[in-house]
């Protein structure tokens, strides 16, 4: 019995100190034995690896690394290994597996991931692999591609699993079996009518359940959310998340089904759109971890350069006042304060409503109660670091109206980073912009004019 306690807890041991993804020692052994040209090696190595850790193995390496490691693999490539690769790294490695094997690799995967790697290559690159393809699978693609992009047409498989009304149980189930043409995956069945418009679903655990002789309308629930296929993908995100689908139709303009979109593809599209939120307000539209120096270069040039601009507005904001601050030196010490603090509370404000207008949770309903307590935070906040702030420039220049002057920017500074991070994002959104894009920039502009012109102002008129 001990020895038996003993043997489970080492295994429990072992099972807690394994984890997944590719770890260092595993890609330092890989790159050692491409360095040594060892290629049963390589193969070995790779072999019990999934193709996203495959991939995560050649987005790290160089593309010297990579000529060596594509032709080893070549002939065992797992097409999934496309998908999961950096779009920078995906056009390197299609051009290294050739145009043959690279349309042998799209036309296996599923057809929301072949269209969208299919989307992002180059026209030439593109006419050689839908050349080297069958037909068929050309046709299907060029279908895929016809559909707007970031739209749930895009995203939709038509691989459709679907039966008329009048169908039983019993009948369904012996169509499962008997099909060769059914997706390998599938979460429901979806009934529907003479025209092939979607009238209802039924989850595959209910049908395991019922009696061959029960109808399928009995067993199926009505209240579908119907994908129109050229809605965009975020609102199909949207709609997924607030109602818990598994699986949705997707329905052409004459409600007939084309295609189901599945959980899968649409958690692809939630993380895609959190990163490019991210990246947005960064001045970056995609990652740039994998490209070459100058094409990360020049990606991010323009955004600098448009920061370079609202830098020099909020100079010559305080150019106005060259003459105050000649005379009295500590404003130039105090300035960055109360433009910083301005900066960083609006920030925090714009964050959290960009979020909100991107998950929905703002809206027409609640948007003046929102708005108003981002202004009274930004007041709160305001008087007590004015609090805070006057007092440590009291004691420091021991200059009573300089430390009440400075509070009082700060509190006008941070009132008015609230209103501006509430507002600018709404505004950017009504107007049909992403907010993400360009509510950084413009905030920071008006929380720092603000700052520098409240407080050299006030010190011009009082000091």
């Amino acid at each position: 019995m001990a020895d038996t306690a003993e043997k489970k807890k080492d295994d429990t041991a072992i099972s807690s100190n394994n984890s997944y993804g590719l770890n260092d020692d595993l890609s330092k052994e890989l790159l050692s034995a491409l360095y040594n040209d060892d290629t049963s090696l390589v193969k070995e190595l790779l072999a019990p690896l999934h193709a996203a850790d495959i991939a995560d193995f050649i987005d790290a390496i160089s593309y010297d690394q990579r000529k060596i490691l594509i032709p080893i693999i070549r002939d065992d490539f797992d097409p999934e290994i496309l998908v999961d690769l950096d779009y920078s790294v995906r056009d390197e490695i299609i051009e290294l597996l050739g145009t043959k094997q690279s349309a042998h690799a799209i036309r296996h995967l599923d057809k929301d991931d072949a269209v969208d790697i299919m989307e992002n290559l180059e026209e030439d690159d593109r006419k050689e692999i839908f050349d080297a393809m069958p037909d068929k699978h050309r046709e299907m693609l060029e279908e895929g591609l016809a559909y707007p992009e970031d739209s749930a047409g895009r995203l939709l498989e038509d691989n459709i699993v679907s039966i008329p009304e009048f169908w039983s149980v019993g009948q369904t189930i012996d169509y499962l079996r008997a099909s060769k043409n059914l997706p390998d995956n599938f979460y429901q069945v979806f009934v529907v009518d003479p025209k092939l418009t979607p009238v209802g679903g039924v989850m595959v655990s209910k049908i395991l359940r019922a009696t061959r002789a029960t109808p399928m309308k009995d067993l199926m629930y009505t209240d579908l959310k119907v994908i129109h296929a050229d809605m965009d993908q975020e609102e199909v995100a949207y709609i997924f998340r607030q109602y818990g689908l598994a699986s949705a139709p997707v329905v052409n303009d004459e409600g007939r089904m084309i295609g189901v979109i599945e959980l899968n593809d649409v958690m692809d599209v939630m993380e895609e759109e959190a990163q490019e939120d991210i990246l947005r307000l960064g001045g970056i539209r995609e990652t740039d971890i994998h490209t070459k120096t100058m094409s990360t270069l020049f990606s991010r040039f323009p955004w600098l350069f448009l920061n370079l601009g609202t830098a020099f507005l909020a100079a010559t904001v305080i150019g106005f006042f060259d003459g105050a601050i000649a005379k009295i030196t500590t404003l130039a010490v105090l300035m960055p304060v109360a433009a910083s603090m301005g900066g960083n509370a609006g920030t925090q404000c714009f964050t959290v409503i960009v979020r909100a207008l991107a998950t929905k949770e703002l809206n027409s309903t609640n948007s003046f109660r929102v708005i108003s307590k981002e202004i009274l935070v930004g007041l709160l906040n305001g008087i007590f670091f004015a609090l805070i702030t006057g007092t440590a420039a009291y004691l420091w220049f021991h200059d009573l109206h300089l430390s009440i002057i400075f509070g009082l920017a700060v509190i006008v500074t941070l009132l008015i980073a609230g209103l501006a991070g509430a507002l600018i994002p709404i505004f950017l959104e009504k107007s049909g912009v992403d907010p993400a894009i360009s509510s950084g920039i413009i905030l920071t502009t008006i929380t720092d004019c603000t700052a520098f012109a409240t407080f050299l102002g006030l010190a011009t008129m009082f000091l």
